[in-house]
């Protein structure tokens, strides 16, 4: 069955051929590009020589220390996304579709942060987790827990938590939106049967809304996965990837080898191990909510 005629096609096609044509040049010709250039020994000069490394880039990214401890970092800001982001995004959508009063209020509130610059809201947060003068650390001596004021960012072994946390914090309103979507989606004559038959808000929530969301939850998954894989602007406005490395994650390093050491060969092995990790996860999750779906 034609669901267009040959007229249609080729209107649709002459519509849509400028956006394929920036989409190609911005985004597809430089993931081929990056590929390309994780085989090469370059320092970014255009005048300076080409050399051809075979996968050298990777077999040192592979036997490099630090590039592991960003693996496992990464793994914290996926594990950060799906036990703060998820269920705190979830109440506040159940929130904002609710029939409470200032609805709109809330709704605004929580989302500003999701719209603010990434190195704005990070300056913001390292003022206030400075470890001798800010803000947060001076509210909790002033109330008598100077034990608990410790030098956030500076701590090896809590700066990658800091960061986590802020990242929960600026993301919570955008993925309110998306849950918030998926709940308003949901038919209200399912919620009046529920009424009905004597259920309460807890029972409507974990055995009509959870489960007509499932959507939703794996557009929520493959965002937090992705975006945790290239998070780079908030850890490194932040603490730079240290205390020594302690926050270093793939973007962080992919900035430093290309930038601040001039290794592009070894910066766009870093590049291709990121593009091809989230698109393989992408893969994976889809094909897992899809087995989850056909098994219900």
């Amino acid at each position: 069955m034609k669901i267009f005629n040959k007229k249609q096609a080729v209107t649709i096609s002459v519509f849509l051929l400028p956006s394929i044509i920036l989409y190609s040049i911005f985004f597809i010709v430089p993931i081929f590009q990056t590929f390309y250039l994780s085989f090469f020994s370059w320092n970014g000069i255009k005048s300076s020589p080409f050399v051809y490394t075979g996968w050298d880039n990777f077999i040192l990214l592979f036997q490099d220390e630090a590039f592991y401890l960003s693996l496992k970092n990464v793994l914290i800001f996926i594990l950060g996304s799906f036990i703060l982001i998820m269920p705190f995004s979830f109440i506040l959508a159940l929130i904002i579709t609710s029939k409470i009063k200032g609805k709109r209020f809330f709704r605004i509130s929580y989302f500003i942060p999701s719209i603010l610059p990434l190195t704005a809201l990070g300056l913001l947060w390292q003022f206030l987790l400075k470890g001798k003068g800010g803000l947060i650390n001076n509210i909790l001596v002033s109330i008598g827990l100077d034990r608990w004021a410790v030098d956030w960012l500076g701590d090896p072994d809590i700066a990658i938590f800091s960061v986590v946390a802020v990242n929960a914090w600026i993301f919570c309103g955008l993925n309110m939106i998306i849950f918030a979507s998926g709940i308003v989606s949901i038919p209200e004559e399912i919620y009046e049967a529920a009424t009905i038959d004597g259920a309460n808000g807890f029972q409507k929530v974990i055995y009509i809304t959870v489960p007509l969301m499932k959507e939703i939850f794996k557009i929520f998954s493959i965002l937090a996965v992705t975006q945790s894989i290239r998070v780079f602007a908030q850890v490194y406005v932040m603490t730079g990837g240290g205390p020594n490395g302690a926050t270093e994650v793939p973007t962080t390093m992919l900035y430093n080898q290309s930038f601040v050491y001039n290794n592009f060969g070894g910066g766009n092995a870093i590049a291709t191990f990121i593009v091809v990790t989230a698109l393989v996860s992408t893969v994976v999750l889809n094909r897992l909510f899809q087995g989850k779906a056909s098994s219900a």
